[in-house]
């Protein structure tokens, strides 16, 4: 073989791990749910289908997973996540996921209260509820992160 030849395979052969040394993987998802819900289950394949790795835990009492996880209830859903030291509550989007975990907040997580259709895992014949992923502080208190529907 040539020197260019040589050259050219070298690269070839090192552009996957050069991808991954320039993408850094994101962390893993726990995900707390009832074993019969298939929203929740839904949504665990958005996670995934956006490159998150989920290990899903399914409980029989989502409330006492949520309290002991330190999710307030006021901001319950069907199931309850755990990604890099910050809960998730409900169908958060994958996409404000990764922006949490960009931005680093200080925070107890996201919270998408309720079950509005369209969300991610809620999905129902096109149709789209406007509704609000909530940042939750420390203090209970929450402020809106992202909005998705009409205003």
């Amino acid at each position: 073989m040539k020197r260019r030849e040589l050259f050219a395979a070298a690269l070839a052969a090192s552009l996957p791990a050069l991808a991954s040394a320039t993408t850094p993987a994101l962390p893993p998802v726990q995900v707390w749910k009832s074993p019969t819900c298939g929203c929740c289950g839904a949504w665990v394949t958005h996670m995934r289908q956006a490159g998150f790795a989920v290990e899903v835990h399914e409980v029989q009492d989502i409330d006492a997973s949520r309290r002991l996880l330190g999710m307030p209830a006021v901001y319950g859903s069907c199931h309850t996540a755990r990604v890099a030291g910050y809960l998730l509550e409900g169908h958060v989007p994958a996409a404000d996921v990764r922006r949490l975990l960009v931005m680093k907040p200080v925070a107890i997580g996201l919270a998408v209260p309720g079950m509005p259709i369209g969300s991610p895992g809620m999905e129902m014949d096109g149709r789209r509820d406007a509704y609000e992923v909530l940042l939750v502080e420390r203090s209970g208190r929450s402020r809106v992160f992202a909005r998705y529907g009409a205003a």
